[in-house]
């Protein structure tokens, strides 16, 4: 484990399963030891991410890039939490946050082990892996990335058709784990169309009576992600996911 100094914050790097992990420690751990996990593009768009930080929550990333959540993905990010919590005595569940692909790894971890998870942040998310990367519908398709999702799966462009493994075909376990979630997405997105993803989402949790809060970027367009200011955010998951 190696340790070193970011951004005024002490860093311990390390691996699990092979794979290169990191921790972030707050200057005044909260109550707890609470902890916020980044699923995809760590410090980029980190205004909530280094808001948590000052408020004593702990700050993880574990790099499963390019794996799009598939099962062997969460299998990983269990590992790692496993790790985290043993290695830091963090809290027994974390907030995830899943900014675009990144959405994919974290509802399909909250779905896999919804006692772990005490809350989600999705920021721009993809949540149906033909909607983005696949291009199924309105978004251009991202071969490169397609390619890459559809090994991971082990899935062709014939049997992904009836592909039931996504985010939206989870919901059920999540809501009834009565997770709160806090979406922020852009009405111009093209790239993660709200329609396909973060709509279909929204309805079908609230139906089931979950919890689920909504902020609308008019106008705003895939990038950039988060919030310039990022209070209601940070307040939500603390009111929400401190519970």
């Amino acid at each position: 484990m190696q340790k070193t100094l970011w951004k005024g914050y002490i860093r311990y790097d390390f691996l699990v399963n092979g794979i290169e992990g990191l921790i972030i420690v707050p200057a005044t751990p909260a109550k707890g030891k609470p902890w916020i996990w980044r699923a995809e593009f760590f410090d980029a768009f980190a205004q909530v991410d280094m808001a948590m930080l000052e408020k004593g929550w702990y700050l993880a990333y574990y790099k499963v890039s390019d794996m799009y959540g598939c099962p062997a993905s969460i299998r990983f990010m269990r590992s790692f939490q496993n790790y985290v919590e043993q290695q830091f005595s963090l809290a027994e569940r974390t907030v995830l946050f899943g900014f675009s692909r990144g959405a994919l790894y974290s509802f399909n971890y909250a779905a896999e082990y919804s006692d772990k998870v005490a809350g989600l942040y999705l920021d721009a998310p993809s949540l149906d892996i033909r909607s983005w990367p696949g291009g199924f519908g309105k978004a251009v398709r991202a071969d490169k990335e397609w390619q890459e999702c559809l090994a991971h799966y082990g899935l062709t462009e014939e049997t992904v058709k009836d592909f039931k493994g996504n985010p939206l075909d989870k919901i059920d376990q999540v809501a009834k784990a009565l997770i709160p979630i806090i979406i922020v997405y852009g009405d111009a997105d093209t790239a993660a169309i709200y329609s396909e993803n973060a709509e279909i989402l929204i309805n079908s949790y609230r139906e089931r009576g979950g919890l689920i809060n909504v902020i609308v970027k008019p106008e705003g367009e895939h990038h950039p992600h988060s919030l310039e200011d990022p209070t209601p955010v940070v307040d939500f998951l603390i009111e929400k996911a401190c519970r």
